[in-house]
């Protein structure tokens, strides 16, 4: 039987692993749009592991992207604390949560935000030029299958391709935790499962935390574990002992 909880503990799955990579702590977000407030997150405790791939799961309004936002740094909690290993990241202010994106975290968006002046190896290279220790572009393209395809251009590439460049983008300067919101959004479930694909070989082979938002279920069977929210809170916590390959997806 899959725990269920808090999703704090040890894992069951495969490595084990033990150190938390973010911890939360009583994190509650709310909206003051004028007339009302919006309650997004009402006290989320979580623990993300080092080296898992982790399904969020839940529908449009549950917290979900709140929540990989404040991890991201790229939103600001309204209470409670966040901490990436021992960097607290509530207690930063925009230069220090600046500097933390820059060095520890790769995004995946729904859209691709993909320049289209730009070939799909230059778009990596925008990332390349400014980290830290990257990977050549060459490189991260070719972990995501696109070898064949670098010097095209996003508008002579498929959805699923332009997905993947980004992914390249997000992987080129070898982030400790790839966050992604809806990466198959956009998708047909074949080239979805392309992108899920690429997703989780680079989980396996670079070992990188991965964190996948999507109100898809099908999604789930491919994680470690499965983290479901409503109304701004975690409703249950899943682990997978066994694990499906993205092909085996369908939707």
């Amino acid at each position: 039987m899959p725990r269920r909880g808090n999703g704090c503990g040890t894992l069951a799955w495969g490595r084990r692993m033990s150190e938390a990579i973010f911890r939360t702590q009583g994190v509650t977000k709310v909206y003051d749009t004028g007339s009302t407030q919006v309650h997004a997150l009402a006290g989320v405790d979580l623990e993300l592991y080092a080296g898992e791939l982790v399904v969020l799961l839940g529908p449009s309004g549950s917290g979900k992207s709140t929540l990989l936002n404040i991890l991201g740094g790229l939103d600001h909690a309204s209470a409670g604390r966040v901490w990436f290993r021992d960097l607290e990241l509530t207690a930063l202010g925009d230069r220090g949560l600046t500097k933390y994106r820059r060095d520890h975290v790769g995004f995946v968006f729904q859209f691709y935000n993909l320049v289209a002046s730009l070939t799909a190896r230059e778009n990596v290279q925008l990332v390349t030029d400014v980290a830290r220790n990257p990977m050549r572009p060459e490189e991260a393209l070719e972990r995501v299958g696109l070898s064949k395809r670098m010097d095209h251009f996003p508008a002579e590439m498929s959805g699923g391709e332009q997905q993947r460049v980004a992914i390249a983008r997000a992987i080129a300067k070898r982030p400790e935790v790839l966050l992604c919101d809806e990466p198959t959004g956009a998708l047909d479930s074949q080239t979805g499962v392309q992108v899920l694909d690429a997703l989780r070989t680079i989980n396996d082979e670079l070992g990188t935390t991965t964190a996948v938002i999507t109100h898809n279920a099908a999604i789930r069977k491919m994680a470690h574990r499965v983290i479901w929210f409503r109304d701004g809170r975690i409703d249950r916590v899943e682990e997978n002992d066994t694990r499906i390959a993205p092909a085996e997806i369908h939707w």
